[in-house]
């Protein structure tokens, strides 16, 4: 066999054939198909890892179930219990308040929706007219900031009383009586101080750079404001504007003071007819049921956020 010089010696041809065959036959093991090998040293970390995750999930386990399990015995051993499982536990009202609830529940999910839209925007046009520069928007920065404080002072029971029975005492034409209507009006005069300062503090929070860089641009102050300073508010923000949220969805219980039928005024209803506070119970769980996606998903925006800021993506 005549070799040239372009074609490689039968060794080179052996030696890559042997290291294409052991590539191939690596990669068949870890499944990534480059010939990588993992040492032993790494594949006795990633042992050591998994044992240890195996070891702490179990011994979580052991020790919520040894938790739970006092905590069952304390409770079921209390000279009351009895009693108390009667009036706050027992099947036959909870099977009747359940349907009943989750029918009010409607009305609250609905004011979660209608207030919160208007408690974004709201606070939103708050937070700008409390940074506008300038002395002549004096008197609207004042205005913004005895908002703010005069309505995060009040507590929000007090002012749902005042709205709900206050407004309706007046008998103004035109205005309505409605408890929802004028239910949902208080949540949303409170939650908008709240969420002002929320974006407020996302406004300030953005570099004078940036302001400089789009005026530089050609950008007008509105301009400025609109494309590059709420953005980065808002995304900044974004975290504590979903607890506020979160806040909203449970305190939309409180409009059934004024006698709207919500969750926590329908159970209210059965308590009062049969003297069993069960409903209330199921009540407070179905709140609960609905809360726990929002602050699981207020976790997860919060989480990946942090992320992306280690990793220098968008603030």
């Amino acid at each position: 066999m005549t070799v040239t010089k372009d074609d490689p010696a039968p060794e080179e041809a052996d030696g890559k054939g042997g290291m294409t065959a052991a590539g191939a036959e690596g990669g068949s093991g870890d499944g990534s198909g480059d010939g990588y090998l993992p040492s032993e040293r790494r594949l006795a970390r990633e042992r050591h890892r998994r044992a240890r995750a195996r070891r702490a999930t179990a011994l979580a386990a052991v020790s919520t179930l040894v938790t739970a399990a006092v905590l069952c015995l304390v409770v079921v051993n209390a000279p009351g219990w009895p009693r108390t499982k009667e009036t706050f536990f027992s099947a036959h009202y909870a099977r009747e308040a359940f349907p009943k609830v989750l029918e009010g529940l409607w009305l609250n999910v609905r004011l979660l929706l209608v207030c919160g839209a208007a408690v974004l925007v709201l606070g939103m046009l708050i937070a700008v007219a409390r940074t506008l520069r300038g002395p002549v928007f004096f008197p609207l920065r004042v205005l913004a900031a005895a908002y703010t404080d005069f309505f995060r002072g009040l507590p929000l029971i007090i002012n749902l009383m005042i709205v709900v029975f206050g407004v309706p005492a007046l008998r103004l034409q035109g205005v309505t009586v409605d408890p929802v209507l004028l239910g949902g009006t208080a949540l949303t005069l409170t939650y908008s101080a709240y969420v002002a300062e929320v974006f407020r503090a996302g406004i300030e929070s953005v570099h004078p750079s940036q302001r400089a860089a789009a005026r530089s641009l050609g950008l007008t102050h509105r301009q400025t404001l609109r494309h590059v300073v709420l953005p980065q508010a808002v995304r900044r923000q974004v975290p504590p504007l979903l607890n506020d949220l979160v806040s909203l969805q449970k305190d939309t219980g409180l409009v059934s003071i004024g006698g709207a039928v919500d969750a926590v005024r329908a159970a209210d209803i059965i308590v009062g007819r049969s003297m069993n506070y069960t409903p209330y119970i199921v009540a407070g769980l179905v709140f609960v049921a609905l809360t726990i996606p929002m602050t699981r998903f207020t976790d997860w925006v919060t989480a990946r956020m942090d992320r992306q800021r280690a990793q220098g993506g968008p603030l």
